[in-house]
């Protein structure tokens, strides 16, 4: 397993990272005794990061992800968010930034992943009613307390970023970026290599969508969440599959599947970019581990730039109430 550097200060990962998410929601799962033994395999396959998030479930993806690791946890860099507030019935409640939150939300998480110390910890959408100095000052805090290691910050804005730089070092960037989600280029990629942040790239497959394997929107169960998402409906959908075509050709002449190329095409944007894939069962980790062998020359990178340019998806990434919440 190659691994990759995140930040200055030391954090190195898998170049391949775990998002485990859709273990506990939002999408069709394989139940939890598949979800343990997917994360346990992808231990085994040398992957280190492994991420999750306390709105997950909510709150029973922290657990999950807690069982699965207790033996192992020296092999794991444990990355998990804080700051998008839900109820125990699943409601959303808004996003919390406030230092009191920052500290509750963190004792809560190590309490529920049964550690002492979060490898990485992430703000997961910028609060707007709290300044950025305020909640990474809260997080800095944690790290002098010995319960964070390194900080990180999700779909925030570069101002947003230089100003959470310069109250504390930051390591990573977590932002959605794929083939058809490329918009981190224009200033948000700039400026964390600037600053000498890592980048971890969330849904380099598109949800799913990239790997070929949904070709009309009720291919997704009645209570996937991703029916929600414009890209996945009506002509919008329509439109996707046809740049997935393209994709599931060009893999074909590559020989390996248009998931491995997808993720390839992530990994070769940079060796600062880690692509955390998400996924259920260890079939399909086993398939996107494979994307590390495919080659792609400056030619193969011309080429996806020309069948999938920049902006050619249709739709917005997420529904509107989720895309006021990006880029702040």
């Amino acid at each position: 397993m190659e691994h990759r550097k995140l930040g200055r200060q030391g954090l190195e990962v898998s170049a391949l990272g775990l998002g485990c998410m859709g273990m506990s929601e939002f999408y069709q799962n394989a139940g939890e005794a598949e979800a343990i033994a997917t994360i346990h395999r992808a231990l085994d396959r040398g992957v280190t990061l492994i991420d999750t998030a306390d709105m997950y479930g909510p709150f029973t993806n922290e657990q999950l992800v807690g069982r699965a690791i207790r033996d192992r946890r020296t092999e794991v860099v444990l990355a998990t968010k804080f700051g998008n507030v839900r109820g125990a019935d699943g409601s959303f409640a808004g996003i919390d930034g406030s230092p009191a939150y920052v500290r509750r939300a963190c004792d809560a998480s190590l309490q529920r992943l049964g550690v002492d110390v979060i490898d990485l910890y992430y703000q997961h959408r910028v609060d707007p009613k709290t300044p950025i100095e305020d909640t990474v000052g809260a997080m800095a805090e944690l790290v002098r307390a010995g319960k964070v290691r390194f900080l990180g910050l999700s779909e925030a804005a570069p101002a947003t970023i230089r100003r959470a730089a310069a109250v504390h070092a930051i390591s990573a960037l977590q932002s959605e970026y794929s083939l058809w989600s490329r918009d981190v280029e224009d200033d948000a990629l700039p400026t964390v290599r600037e600053l000498g942040i890592g980048f971890v790239a969330y849904s380099p497959l598109g949800r799913g969508f990239l790997t070929g394997k949904y070709r009309k929107p009720e291919d997704l169960p009645e209570t996937d969440r991703r029916r929600m998402f414009p890209r996945f409906q009506g002509d919008m959908f329509a439109h996707n599959l046809k740049l997935v075509e393209h994709v599931e050709e060009m893999a074909r002449e590559k020989g390996c599947a248009p998931a491995q190329l997808a993720l390839s095409w992530v990994l070769h944007q940079g060796k600062d970019v880690v692509p955390i894939f998400g996924t259920t069962r260890r079939e399909n980790l086993d398939a996107n581990l494979e994307a590390l062998k495919v080659e792609l020359s400056a030619d193969d990178l011309r080429r996806l730039d020309e069948i999938v340019p920049k902006g050619a998806a249709a739709g917005t990434r997420y529904p509107e109430p989720g895309m006021q919440s990006v880029n702040r």
